[in-house]
């Protein structure tokens, strides 16, 4: 499930990857009888096409310094996380940490935490944090690529997000940096279900948070996020308009 590991014919399909996500998340949920199902199974198709066709990364060497970064910044899906982990083989992911999901003294704790286990950029907690800490990182690659080169350094840093952290003020100001500075090396992907743990987002905001994105000036797409070649076709969009530096 690596840039350099597509699905091949007979292989799992992708489908069978996001449904392979999917059960892993309802079942650590169900066992642990705590915890988010919901946006590990209705972000699991974007997962796997993410992670399958675009996503560079080394689970073997998870510190290379080039390798892509990836934020869940709607940390309280970290089962999805966790199940991608397990998929692409990183060796500290075995099915027993997502058997162990929520328990005292596992990796898989919730709300990744940075340091619990590989592959992990950044702790996920306050709602809006890991959407800010993406816009750091990308600021961070184009300042290095700037100063040792596009040869050494040309990642890209991708995002899933939820209604939540696009509400906290918080994202407002880093999102309109990101936009200012033109990162085009940052990919967002908003998981626009209008649902939060109290009901439905037209509680608390009446945001139209596509046009948001647009007067900060971002490249805004909507998508059938179930939908992977759809999905697939706006990522690689957004890779094809980029501008260099």
């Amino acid at each position: 499930m690596t840039k350099h590991d597509k699905v091949s014919a007979g292989a799992a399909s992708e489908k069978d990857m996001a449904n392979a996500l999917r059960a892993l998340a309802m079942d650590a949920v169900q066992k642990a009888n705590s915890g988010h199902p919901g946006m590990p199974m209705g972000m699991a198709d974007v997962a796997a096409v993410l992670f399958n066709r675009f996503v560079t990364i080394d689970p073997s060497t998870p510190n290379w310094a080039d390798r892509d970064r990836f934020v869940l910044s709607a940390g309280h899906g970290s089962m999805l996380l966790y199940a991608i982990h397990h998929l692409v083989g990183f060796a500290d992911m075995p099915m027993e940490e997502l058997k162990r999901f929520r328990q005292m003294g596992s990796r898989t704790a919730g709300h990744p935490e940075y340091g619990h286990a590989d592959g992990i950029e950044t702790t996920t907690g306050p709602l809006g944090q890991g959407v800010s800490t993406a816009v750091g990182m990308a600021l961070a690659e184009r300042m290095m690529a700037a100063r040792f080169g596009a040869g050494l350094v040309d990642h890209y840093t991708y995002v899933i997000a939820g209604d939540g952290c696009l509400q906290e003020g918080i994202s407002h100001e880093a999102i309109d940096l990101a936009g200012h500075l033109k990162l085009s090396r940052l990919i967002v992907m908003w998981d626009d279900n209008r649902i939060s743990i109290d009901g439905p987002t037209s509680l608390s905001t009446s945001m139209d948070q596509k046009m948001r994105f647009r007067a900060a000036g971002w490249d805004v797409q909507t998508v059938d996020g179930h939908d992977q070649d759809q999905v697939a076709a706006a990522i690689e969009r957004r890779r094809n308009r980029r501008s260099r530096r």
